[in-house]
């Protein structure tokens, strides 16, 4: 995503925590604990990967973007798919996502990224031509309809 700014990563994080758990340091009931609520969201908004769950090996992990930010309101801490947040980035200011991958199986979970979205970062030509692309297309939408051209010609 074009806008996409202030990146962190957390796999060193992650790495940290596997080589606790596969060294006996941690026990996989401490990493394996997402919530009900975590694990429907990866069922319901998630995107699937192609990585196997680091713990339990069995299926493949899911990504959960959540979102937050003061523009969202009542929308803050929703998950949502990774297709929605372009359009929420072209029309938000500026908003977090944070991603967490999560396995269905064993309810392993972990922060593994955090970024911002939104138009503050976009420059004045960017805008313009996103506003542009985006009225050209709502044209094309509105085009599929009766337009007067094609109502005087019925007549």
């Amino acid at each position: 995503m074009r806008t996409q700014r202030q990146v962190v990563d957390y796999s060193l994080q992650k790495r940290a925590v596997l080589r606790d758990v596969h060294n006996g340091r941690v026990g996989t009931l401490e990493v394996c604990d997402a919530s009900p609520y975590l694990k429907n969201a990866a069922r319901f908004h998630g995107e699937p990967t192609d990585d196997r769950c680091p713990v339990c090996r069995r299926d493949n992990l899911t990504l959960v973007h959540y979102i937050y930010g003061d523009e969202l309101k009542q929308s803050a801490g929703q998950a949502r798919k990774l297709a929605e947040l372009p359009v929420l980035a072209m029309t938000l200011r500026e908003f977090q996502v944070f991603v967490v991958e999560v396995c269905r199986s064993c309810a392993w979970n972990h922060l593994t990224q955090q970024y911002v979205l939104g138009r503050d970062a976009l420059t004045a030509d960017e805008l313009d031509q996103d506003e542009a692309v985006a009225s050209s297309a709502a044209g094309r939408h509105r085009g599929t309809g009766s337009s007067p051209q094609r109502r005087e010609g019925r007549r």
